[in-house]
């Protein structure tokens, strides 16, 4: 097929369109992102059961912690009554019989160690009847491969009510996968312990995971929205996410269960599922978010509740004429104050405090997420309050609204209408967030989805993926097949550069056999971790938009009738014109590029070692990638002599990249 392509630029693209979608689902944050080897290492975890409108949440501090070894005659418990902090009151009374007891914790499925690295050890004590050694340990099979010893009158620092604070730093020599860490008394006694912290010492400012992080940062992401998603509204709102329980030093951030904790929950399985102890500890809070986007180049754009839990799950609000209400409002307009404010404001100080005097330079906020209106829930006239207060204050703030939880009810309808009675008003909304979640086919046949939006309400497609199939801990959903219609999708997004701002696919991480949800961009173990092929579709996205559309004369609808979808950018930088071609047939095709006389001049003389391309393809469209084989499906780099006869693989996603000034 030949496509054309003209030097008439139609719509200017929105820099860093293509970002990251973060929620703490599927063990994204704890056991994920953040870098965090234990579990539950306050004693808080909380375990959850019930289904929508009915959940039950019973304290279980001992979640994740037994004694060491096997067979110890000591005992501990969780208590109360002299806590290390007042945001997480309990804590684990350790009474040890003889030398060499102590706590051990589950860690996921287990500690993972690498030769030759650190960890650093950190734990707050209070010694009842003990002032022997504490000696920390990580073994497997009765091999130790790391440990470290530290003397109980050594804490460095000490609180109101005799929590000393202990580090120590452990060594492993040698690899080492589903070990056990123990925390051990080196003679029987009683010690007190909160907070117990083992982190890698390359964990990217402490924090993040590094292979994680380092996989965000290849992304280049625009933007990252954050931090949900549903954990935003909470199944009820005492269980929602509040950023400010996050504005704390790590150990005094209130734990909460995640919403994802019952998801799945039926009669079926007694409405308690497998991951009934899915928490969060905060540790990766709203300043670790912010600092995240600063260090991989991308723009925060969190998103606040609005006074509504779950709307799937709940009917819980707080209304407009309640006091409380005024509580969500404030949160936004101190958020605003802890990105941006000056160090002598509340919320600048408290950033400033924390390690970052600088302002963070927040231009976006998400009011509310996937809400929609009904009789009983009043969410335009939220939105209309929280815009108005916020521009009264911000007005450069740019605000993303809902159109709900999908792109084909008349919720979805009821929504643009409210948007689009609002147009003529200056900065009412900067883009409507729009979430699908649908078959390859959808995709395939929707390319065209963008066309006919009116352009002055702009769109961001804040979730989307393609569900070959779904469901729990299913690595094998994102297969290349999906991917390829996301990539499909997003010739039609592109094209469409002038309305659509914004899109980020969902969601990002899962890690295997931790996942509510499938299919997802990122999955990983403990000890690695691998891109699906939607990642690498993300990724050719992100690292090849151009800065205008180009003229393509309408031949899109003839080339889907071939499986064929593509689009065409210039980058002024570079002088390229960047061609993306999605070939969904599982036989190889070819196409010729036909560019005007100047370019295509340009092109045979500016091209000398070959037209640059870059080809994510496969033999089948239900292969994926794994843990085993994580590098199945990757893109790799080609060069074409001529833009007559483009060989196409089967089942291909191919960028070129066309030099002509």
């Amino acid at each position: 097929m030949k496509i054309k392509i003209g030097t008439g630029k139609k719509a200017r693209l929105q820099e860093g369109m293509i970002g990251l979608f973060f929620e703490d689902i599927n063990y994204a944050a704890d056991g994920g992102l953040y870098a965090e080897l234990l579990e539950n290492r306050s004693f808080e975890f909380l375990k959850a059961t019930g289904d929508a409108r009915d959940y039950q949440v019973e304290y279980d501090g001992s979640y994740g912690w037994e004694m060491y070894p096997a067979g110890a005659k000591g005992q501990c418990r969780c208590v109360m009554g002299s806590p290390h902090c007042e945001e997480n009151p309990h804590y684990m009374r350790l009474e040890t019989a003889v030398p060499g007891e102590g706590l051990q914790n589950k860690a996921y499925e287990g500690i993972c160690l690498k030769k030759d690295m650190e960890y650093r050890l950190t734990f707050w004590a209070r010694c009842v009847r003990f002032d022997g050694t504490f000696l920390a340990v990580v073994e497997k099979d009765g091999v130790v491969y790391a440990q470290a010893r530290i003397q109980a009158a050594e804490g460095k620092e000490e609180t109101y009510n005799y929590f000393r604070k202990y580090e120590g730093i452990l060594q492993a020599t040698g690899d080492v996968n589903q070990a056990v860490f123990a925390l051990c008394l080196s003679e029987a006694g009683i010690v007190e312990l909160d907070f117990i912290s083992l982190m890698p010492q390359d964990a990217v400012c402490g924090i993040f995971r590094r292979d994680l992080f380092d996989m965000l940062k290849e992304l280049r992401p625009g933007f990252i929205r954050f931090p949900g998603g549903c954990i935003v509204e909470g199944n009820t709102l005492a269980n929602r996410y509040r950023y400010k329980d996050s504005l704390k030093p790590v150990w005094a951030r209130k734990n909460n269960w995640n919403r994802w904790a019952v998801h799945g929950n039926c009669e079926e399985n007694g409405y308690e599922g497998i991951y009934s102890h899915y928490n969060q500890t905060l540790g990766l809070g709203y300043y670790e978010y912010f600092l995240l986007c600063e260090m991989i180049g991308a723009k925060p754009l969190p998103v606040l509740n609005v006074g509504l839990a779950c709307q799937y799950q709940s009917h819980e609000l707080v209304g407009m004429e309640d006091p409380l209400f005024q509580e969500f409002v404030q949160d936004a307009l101190d958020l605003i104050e802890f990105a941006n404010g000056s160090t002598d404001t509340t919320w600048g100080a408290v950033r400033a405090k924390m390690g970052h005097p600088e302002a963070f330079g927040l231009t976006m906020l998400g009011v509310g997420n996937e809400q929609w209106q009904t009789e009983k829930v009043d969410f335009f006239q939220r939105y209309e309050i929280f815009e108005k207060t916020i521009h009264a204050v911000a007005p450069s703030i740019q605000l993303i609204g809902s159109a709900g939880p999908d792109i084909t009810s008349e919720r979805y309808e009821k929504a643009w209408a409210f948007y689009h009675a609002h147009q003529e008003q200056e900065n009412f909304v900067y883009a409507v967030d729009e979430h699908y979640y649908v078959k390859p086919q959808w995709l395939y046949d929707h390319t065209d989805f963008y066309d006919g939006y009116d352009r002055k309400v702009k769109v961001f497609s804040g979730e989307y993926a393609a569900h070959p199939s779904s469901g729990f801990n299913q690595p094998y959903a994102n297969t290349l097949e999906g991917a390829l219609a996301e990539a499909a999708f997003l010739t039609g997004v592109e094209r469409n550069g002038d309305v659509v701002v914004l899109a980020s696919y969902a969601p990002l991480f899962a890690r295997v056999g931790y996942a509510q949800w499938s299919p997802d961009m990122i999955w990983f173990d403990s000890t690695s971790c691998y891109g699906s092929p939607s990642y690498y579709v993300q990724k050719l996205y992100a690292h090849n938009m151009g800065n205008a559309t180009l003229e393509t004369f309408g031949q899109e609808k003839q080339a889907a009738g071939e499986g064929l979808y593509y689009s065409a950018s210039f980058c002024e930088k570079s002088g390229e014109v960047i061609v993306k071609v999605v070939n969904s047939r599982e036989m190889a095709q070819h196409i010729v590029l036909e560019l005007p006389e100047e370019w295509q001049k340009a092109a045979e003389s500016g091209n000398k070692g070959g037209i640059r391309m870059q080809v994510l393809a496969g033999t089948g469209k239900d292969l994926y990638n794994s843990i085993g084989e994580p590098e199945k499906i990757v893109p790799v780099e080609q060069t074409c002599d001529s833009l007559e006869g483009i060989a196409l693989p089967p089942l291909s996603f191919v960028v070129l990249r066309i030099k002509v000034a």
